[in-house]
């Protein structure tokens, strides 16, 4: 079925995209913007829909699997944003839209899903990651089936749209590959690691959103924003999460806390930590970040370096900015509504505790 023909009638789960909205936005701003939720509940439905038929195999462990990895691989911000974005540029309907947000989003869950398996982790949003559910040989595969499938989606649109995503990917495996060349290596630095995070997370983020403007049939200067929105989103969102690793509720994180310092991943608290410290107190933070195995003292302690460094309200600042450079690049886009959506989206990914 393409995304031109008629929708079946599915069920909604209007609870689902309130609390994704209310986490991501604030309960002032939610309640200013109420009015949106049914539109983008139907968009969101929609979507769900769209993965759902993408998902299904000759082979049931193999749906099993898929079906699973979706049902823990994100709270579905890629496609609120897509679906945000082009009602902001004037759309009536985002059923041309659907494919293009579903492909969007399967190749973020076969990310998350290959991410796990090479860091080894157990949890995803508080349930047993794709390794430890399914194993190491069936999470990858089903990671790359995915893939296969978010390809299927986004081949009945426009050759542009089609390599731009092509560019999204190749860019998030460099992304992997650029992380895996800096660990443990405090040297790397600031630009080594925006260049990790403008890879892994913000390409996909600003391709999903250019694409969706360029289907709009917006001028390039607005395709353009679009994407420059999705980038600085993005990057603010990554920094934000490495600052909610360290200084983050696990429980409502759903995952074990200072996973980057146990696994010697030199995100920006570190960079700074190691930055900001006395040459006395520095050597001992590069130590305890060497360590390839930590106990939970030596992550503790690297906790109270970081503290003693003021590193929270410097990184948590650097968020906002990013979430500010995101809102200024909306100039273009008509006022309204849901461009107002898209700044308290921006906000919220530098302000969120989960």
């Amino acid at each position: 079925m393409t995304s031109s023909q008629p929708l079946p009638d599915i069920s909604i789960d209007s609870s689902s995209l309130e609390a994704l909205v209310r986490q991501t936005i604030g309960t002032e701003s939610f309640a200013e913007l109420s009015d949106l939720l049914p539109v983008l509940v139907r968009d969101l439905a929609d979507v769900d829909w769209r993965v759902e038929q993408a998902l299904g195999s000759q082979y049931s462990q193999l749906t099993e699997a898929a079906r699973y990895a979706c049902s823990t691989g994100g709270k579905r911000v890629r496609p609120l944003l897509m679906a945000t974005m082009a009602r902001a540029l004037g759309a009536t309907t985002t059923q041309p839209f659907l494919s293009l947000a579903a492909a969007f989003q399967l190749i973020h869950t076969a990310s998350l899903v290959h991410d796990d398996v090479i860091d080894r982790a157990d949890l995803r949003r508080g349930r047993p990651s794709m390794l430890r559910a399914y194993g190491t040989a069936l999470a990858i595969v089903t990671g790359d089936y995915l893939f296969v499938r978010a390809f299927e989606l986004a081949a009945e649109y426009p050759r542009s749209i089609i390599l731009r995503r092509g560019d999204a990917c190749a860019q998030l495996v460099e992304g992997e590959v650029l992380q895996e060349s800096g660990l443990f290596d405090l040297a790397a630095g600031r630009e080594h690691y925006l260049h990790v995070v403008e890879r892994k997370t913000a390409s996909i983020v600003a391709a999903g959103l250019a694409s969706g403007a360029e289907l709009s049939g917006a001028p390039e200067s607005t395709v353009d924003a679009a994407a420059t929105y999705g980038r600085s989103l993005g990057i603010s969102f990554q920094i934000r999460d490495d600052l909610l690793d360290v200084y983050g509720d696990p429980d409502l994180l759903g995952k074990p806390q200072y996973a980057d310092f146990r696994d010697g991943n030199p995100t920006l608290v570190a960079i700074e930590t190691y930055a900001r410290l006395d040459a006395k107190r520095q050597a001992e933070f590069e130590r305890l970040f060497q360590l390839r195995r930590k106990r939970a003292r030596h992550l503790i302690r690297m906790r109270e370096l970081a503290d003693a460094a003021g590193v929270r309200e410097a990184i948590a600042m650097e968020s906002e900015t990013w979430a500010e450079r995101a809102i200024r690049a909306l100039e273009p886009i008509p006022a309204g509504p849901y461009r107002l959506l898209l700044e308290r989206l921006a906000r919220g990914s530098a302000q969120r505790r989960f």
